[in-house]
């Protein structure tokens, strides 16, 4: 089977983690090279990925480190891994490229069925995998991102965006609708990017028998609960208006005194410093990396 698929981990004080995600990927006949993206972490953690990763004789020569020395986020960190992929121009390029973080599981046969995807459907951009929830990604005017049900039997599934523990996008889309919005840091980017590919005309799905598991949650709920609270905010704005967003931040703070007043409403991020630190930078305009405050803050 003919390697066609190249493969950007970020990585984020997790190395073994990552050395067996790597190890997936190339056990499977279709990846040419795993570009892995180190986000800041430890010195510690940075050696023993990268002895973990030089411990495997098979491994040789067909991975990348990129040690970027701060967290820049998930989505910047997918972005210099993107850049080193698309910079590669070298006869017999992959022109398919597969993200994940550094503890996604994919199951055997993942990457063949995303792959059979984009050689089904000539107008797909990105194609994600089943994470496991019954839902396929898209996005409401008001909300944002949520999930709708799905039926697993119909394999490719129009969707929105595709979820960021495993997706494929190819090099014509990417090279077309361009990288992640660094302006989110993490949470969000994949529905904007996702929303950016349709508006240009590609096609994005979820494919239902293209199983990956994330076991492990390893950003602080505070702040995933402010990234998620202030990003939706953002992408709203940026693709169905002023008026839309204003309804999205409405209920933002509606959201916000009801789950002050009443705790048993609160969903399972919550964090109250987190999302008051949200409403503020939504009315400063403030993106980008979260205040250093966020990462201190306890749950509740």
């Amino acid at each position: 089977m003919e390697a066609r698929v190249s493969v950007v981990i970020v990585h984020w004080n997790q190395p073994e983690s990552c050395v067996t995600t790597a190890k997936r990927f190339f056990d499977d006949p279709l990846v040419a090279d795993v570009i892995v993206v180190d986000n800041g972490s430890t010195p510690a953690a940075v050696k023993s990925l990268r002895t973990g990763l030089e411990s495997q004789p098979h491994l040789r020569h067909r991975w990348h480190l990129i040690e970027l020395g701060e967290n820049t986020g998930f989505g910047p960190g997918v972005n210099r891994g993107w850049e080193h992929w698309l910079a590669a121009s070298a006869p017999g390029q992959t022109q398919m490229c597969a993200v994940c973080p550094h503890d996604a599981l994919p199951e055997p046969g993942t990457l063949a069925a995303l792959v059979n995807a984009f050689d089904q459907n000539p107008d797909l951009g990105i194609v994600g995998a089943d994470v496991g929830d019954g839902q396929r990604p898209i996005v409401d005017h008001v909300f944002g991102p949520i999930g709708e049900p799905f039926d697993r039997s119909q394999g490719l599934q129009d969707s929105d965006y595709a979820h960021g523990t495993l997706f494929m996008i190819t090099r014509s889309c990417l090279d077309t609708v361009g990288l992640f919005d660094e302006r989110y840091f993490a949470y969000c980017e994949e529905a904007d990017q996702g929303l950016r590919a349709k508006a240009l005309g590609f096609d994005v799905g979820l494919v239902a028998d293209a199983d990956v598991r994330n076991p492990h949650v390893n950003t602080t709920a505070p702040v995933v609960d402010y990234l998620m609270e202030r990003n939706t905010v953002l992408l709203i704005a940026s693709h169905f208006g002023r008026r839309k967003a204003a309804m999205r931040f409405a209920l933002m703070i509606w959201q916000f005194g009801a789950g002050v007043l009443r705790p048993a409403k609160r969903g399972p991020y919550w964090s109250t410093g987190a999302r008051a630190l949200a409403i503020r930078d939504v009315v400063a305009r403030r993106w980008g990396r979260p205040p250093t405050a966020v990462f201190s803050l306890g749950e509740g």
